[in-house]
């Protein structure tokens, strides 16, 4: 046996992204807030960058009659007008939104008084042992944003033996569930939705009414979240006008007495602030970046470098000035990358309002066109994944509501020549749904038949996907009594 060297040739294509272009899509995927956020860490680490202040944009230059331009291009438009009579109702709605319009400026969380600061001052002002206070004190703590108590007395104690280090017995425990039980909105401190209502009920004066709720929630609360009231009727053998006044009494219950009490900065979702505005004024449609900051080098370090490139000596002089140079090259480079995903994100903006004129012009979805991201693709010259993360988790502002930028995205469904998208047959849906008779609502089946009649064919399974995707309830949830 014989050993040999051989040497094989193999030719691939390999392609590999540089350090720029990685750190332009990972910039490409960051919505408005997650940019600012960005620009800030680099201004903070690079002294070579800095945001261009407004303060040194030259003001206004005085008017004829000496007063400064301070006119919106809002405000000129209805000074076109003789009598302010004249002026369209459209230039008068506050949705007429222009992309001047300051998004950014959203109404900030509410930092009062919170839930928990709400149910600790109540327990102080209450009259109580000490210890029975500190473990009500503690439940306080451990109830969820819309005052639910979801661990049970052996949970509780175990967290209070491994936070505080004292382990409460079971009477006290008990003791300070009752007392945070009666703290104002009745509802407090329930496990769950049933013992909610119940402590609610119980909250009120008595009557027959109340009493049948009461009996209702104990004994048949399956039947009643399931609203199966031909059953309830039929089990309680009363008549069925106290079962359903019963029944309205407890659809006018809080199912979340803690959101009523309002919540830290902390519990409140942040307001989404859009990447785009779109402006509507007539047949015209605008698109602006309103978060697009403005960034430069910073004079020093540019008066640096342009000295050294001056310098006949220059090689000789860099030796020395080494952070200077890569700070100046990473502001550069940082520079370009917020300019190019500018650049980008307007393109498809751009394309998309194109593609969705009548839907933008008319704000009619039934006017959506079916477009797909290698539409956008092919009238921009983007690869399908920089139109991907171009449009993941991006919003636009149009006067009338934020958008999702997906939300202009849709299949096509129906015949070539006669399409219609999947937002149309929602739209559909919903129409149908609203006008339904609630006491005989219809079935995924009906409504079926029903978009048949108009022209969209889908199947039964379709309408159920868009009606969960609508969380529009089945028929049976539907049924009013």
């Amino acid at each position: 046996m014989t050993a040999r060297l051989t040497t094989d040739l193999d030719q691939r294509t390999v392609m590999r992204l540089s350090t720029q272009q990685l750190r332009f899509v990972k910039l490409l995927e960051l919505s408005a807030p997650e940019l600012e956020e960005a620009v800030q860490l680099e201004l903070a680490e690079n002294p070579a960058l800095e945001e261009v202040d407004d303060s040194r944009i030259p003001a206004a230059e005085p008017t004829v009659d000496g007063e400064r331009f301070s006119e919106s291009p809002e405000q000129l438009q209805k000074a076109d007008y003789a009598h302010p009579d004249d002026i369209p109702a459209y230039r008068l709605d506050p949705r007429n939104g222009r992309p001047e319009t300051d998004w950014s400026a959203l109404p900030q969380p509410d930092d009062g008084e919170s839930i928990y600061d709400n149910l600790h001052r109540q327990v102080a002002e209450k009259t109580l042992d000490p210890e029975v206070r500190a473990v009500a004190d503690y439940i306080v703590g451990s109830l969820d944003s819309n005052g639910y108590l979801r661990r049970d007395k052996s949970q509780l104690a175990d967290d209070m033996a491994f936070s505080t280090g004292t382990e409460p017995d079971g009477e006290t425990l008990a003791a300070a569930i009752e007392v945070v039980r009666s703290l104002d909105p009745p509802g407090i401190g329930a496990s769950d939705l049933r013992e909610c209502l119940m402590l609610q009920l119980k909250a009120m004066p008595g009557s027959e009414t109340r009493d049948d709720a009461l009996e209702i929630l104990e004994k048949y609360f399956p039947e009643f979240s399931m609203k199966h009231t031909h059953r309830i009727i039929s089990q309680m053998k009363i008549p069925a006008g106290r079962v359903r006044g019963a029944v309205d009494l407890i659809l006018t219950l809080n199912p979340k007495p803690g959101a009523a009490l309002g919540s830290s900065s902390r519990d409140t979702a942040a307001g989404i602030i859009p990447d785009f505005v779109i402006g509507v004024d007539r047949d015209q449609i605008t698109v602006a970046l309103p978060g697009s900051p403005d960034l430069r080098i910073e004079e020093s370090f540019a008066g640096a470098v342009a000295r050294m490139q001056a310098n006949a000596r220059s090689r000789a002089a860099r030796k020395g000035n080494e952070f200077v140079i890569s700070r100046y090259n990473a502001a550069r480079d940082f520079i370009q990358l917020v300019r190019q995903r500018r650049e980008t994100l307007f393109s498809v903006m751009t394309a998309i309002v194109k593609l969705q004129k009548e839907y933008f012009l008319t704000q009619d979805v039934h006017e959506l066109r079916p477009m797909m991201i290698k539409d956008i693709s092919a009238l921009t010259g983007y690869d399908i994944s920089v139109i991907s993360r171009a449009t993941n988790n991006k919003y636009a502002a149009t006067p009338w509501g934020i958008f999702p930028l997906r939300f202009f995205f849709s299949d096509g469904m129906g015949e070539e020549g006669d399409e219609f998208t999947n937002r149309e047959v929602e739209a559909e849906i919903r129409e149908i749904v609203e006008a339904e008779d609630k006491r005989h609502p219809l079935s995924d089946e009906k409504i079926r038949l029903a978009l048949l009649e108009k022209g969209y064919e889908v199947s039964r399974r379709t309408v159920a996907k868009y009606r969960d995707r609508m969380k529009i309830p089945v028929a049976r949830l539907r049924r009013d009594l």
